[in-house]
């Protein structure tokens, strides 16, 4: 049976399993939204912006490890997509963006509407394709999935010009697809698993990096084995928080720019490093020519391209890190004999005075709120259950410092590109997956107002998100950073003309909470979570001068950190043997 293109994308989204896509119609896709009309099985997520669109897949893919579907149209369609389809590649989200395109024949007439989708995207997806006949269509489809999900995942596009959704051909969807210019390692070349094992087990002051890679593999459970085996500490990227648990004695917390002093200190001083998933990126190395000056690093990821892109590597691993973590565990069984957890015991000494410094202090006894404060009760009241999305800026560093993550795919954030607006629709993206889940949004009034739109999503599809505005009128982290660097000079970080964000979830059919008494956090918090049926818009009024703290500036190493006033005097350092 023969059937249109726009009916094609609708079938190949049935047989991949698809239950949800996140768009916005227009002119060069309509055929497709007809197509969609006609079934019942892709249920469509009308968003109020295309950006809005792209956030709320990525957050439905990291929340439930399957690909986010996107549906927008030609020209500012697409383009208003990008910002999203970005942030998913940063941060490897697996995303299908199905574009809709003018005809063939008007491409390069700079028809209206058109922009050269392939073009645009090129820098920030992991693929994309322009189909240019329908006897290709559904074997792109396929293909796409395909390179999203598989290897490091990312987003992928497919743009469809409109001819091409109104023509006819024979159905047939492939069971699998081959590349042969892509096909991703997924087991750890055994004699490197040795190599691995052999400098591990001679370390004497190891340390464990574990990023959102542990997470897209769903290698928790492989990597709590090996850390627990072994008995060495682990810490964990922004991106990569759950994949270890807060609250276990091996664990030293986040790192980098605003890590503990114990997880920044610990690189500093580590001789062997195994970092697995994760990029060594600048906001984790601070400067590299200060970073890690004593370790000999093993890097394990699925994307040989990371590995040795930032960093000198002692023992490269290209592999998923689930299957090389499961492959590290059954060697180190194997020479369980060889581990002598004994061997640390200096160094754990060394971690533990380092963790006699309470790095996270700030001034509990306040007359204002303070952000740190909200979190803490935040994670005190929904025992860390909660998902976790957050915007950018001070704020996502509270919420990763404060909220203990204990499990994956709970903590939602835009790590790699930093992308205000971010958070509302990836909490509504999160709760269309779980719906019977709380969903909380961590933001600021500067980042939430840039996708405020999106309430109007969520009041049609009844999305109940708990949204926590620590409102500080700033933009927190632009003033943090003129502060401390550019002599108090405040240019343009404060936020003039805001809105009553009472009134304005009301105005949309929500409910809105002003919190202005440190006494009322909690309270409020709690009467939020009882309306388990609404959204609810939490605006804390908190401490405009509130900083961000431990703080590693530019030019910096791990072992040069702004801290806390009240955090106490650092220990001296141990000699490293």
């Amino acid at each position: 049976m023969e059937l249109t293109g726009a009916d094609i994308v609708v079938k190949c989204l049935q047989d991949e399993g698809i239950e949800y896509i996140f768009g916005y119609p227009g002119g060069a896709a309509l055929h497709i939204y007809d197509a969609l009309y006609r079934q019942d099985k892709v249920k469509h997520i009308l968003v109020r912006h295309e950006q809005g669109a792209s956030h709320a897949a990525d957050g439905y893919a990291r929340a439930t490890g399957k690909p986010g579907v996107v549906l927008v149209t030609s020209g500012p369609g697409i383009t208003n997509a990008v910002t999203g389809i970005a942030t998913a590649y940063m941060d490897s989200a697996p995303l299908v963006v199905i574009s809709g395109q003018v005809p063939t024949h008007l491409i390069g007439d700079d028809a209206f509407q058109e922009v050269d989708a392939v073009g645009i995207t090129r820098p920030c997806v992991k693929h994309n394709f322009l189909v240019k006949d329908v006897r290709d269509l559904a074997t792109t489809m396929k293909k796409a999935f395909f390179v999203a999900t598989s290897g490091r995942p990312g987003p992928v596009l497919v743009d469809i010009p409109k001819d091409i959704t109104a023509e006819k051909t024979e159905y047939i969807y492939p069971r699998s697809v081959s590349m042969r210019s892509y096909a991703p390692v997924k087991r750890g070349h055994p004699k490197q698993i040795k190599k691995a094992v052999d400098l591990l087990l001679n370390a004497r002051r190891p340390i464990v990096y574990a990023g959102g890679g542990v997470v897209l593999a769903d290698a928790e459970d492989a990597l709590r084995e090996m850390v627990r085996l072994l008995g060495y500490p682990c810490t964990n990227t922004l991106m990569g928080l759950g994949a270890y648990p807060h609250d276990d004695p091996l664990f030293l917390g986040m790192l980098g720019m605003h890590g503990t002093y114990e997880a920044n200190m610990a690189m500093h001083g580590c001789d062997v490093m195994l970092a697995v998933g994760a990029r060594f990126d600048d906001r984790i190395t601070g400067d590299l020519s200060k970073f890690s000056p004593f370790a000999k690093i093993i890097h394990v990821d699925v994307d040989p391209s990371s590995i040795g892109k930032n960093v000198k590597v002692e023992i490269p691993i290209v592999g998923d890190a689930k299957s090389v973590l499961e492959d590290l565990v059954r060697e180190l069984k194997a020479r369980a004999a060889a581990i002598n957890q004994g061997q640390t015991k200096q160094w754990w000494q060394q971690i533990d005075e380092w963790r006699g410094i309470n790095c996270l202090a700030y001034d509990q006894k306040s007359e204002k709120i303070k952000p740190q404060y909200v979190i803490e009760k935040l994670h005190q009241i929904t025992n860390g259950d909660a998902f976790v999305t957050s915007d950018v800026g001070q704020h996502q560093m509270w919420a990763a410092q404060f909220y203990g993550f204990g499990k994956t795919r709970r903590w939602i954030n835009s790590g790699g590109l930093g992308t205000m607006g971010f958070g509302l629709p990836a909490a509504m993206g999160v709760q269309i997956a779980y719906p019977d889940d709380l969903v909380c949004c961590i933001t600021g009034e500067a980042s939430i107002i840039m996708c405020i739109q999106e309430l109007s999503t969520c009041k049609q599809y009844d999305l109940p998100v708990k949204i926590i505005n620590l409102n500080n009128r700033y933009m927190g982290m632009v003033r943090q950073w003129q502060e401390f660097f550019y002599d108090r000079r405040y240019s343009h970080s404060y936020m003039d003309a805001l809105p009553d964000f009472v009134a304005l979830s009301e105005s949309f059919g929500h409910r809105g909470i002003l919190v202005d008494q440190p006494a009322d956090v909690e309270g409020a918090l709690i009467e939020a979570f009882a309306m388990k049926d609404q959204l609810v818009f939490l605006d804390f009024i908190t401490d405009q001068a509130e900083n961000v703290y431990p703080m590693i500036a530019a030019g910096k190493g791990h072992n040069e950190m702004h801290l806390h006033p009240g955090s106490g005097e650092p220990p001296q350092e141990r000699e490293l043997a």
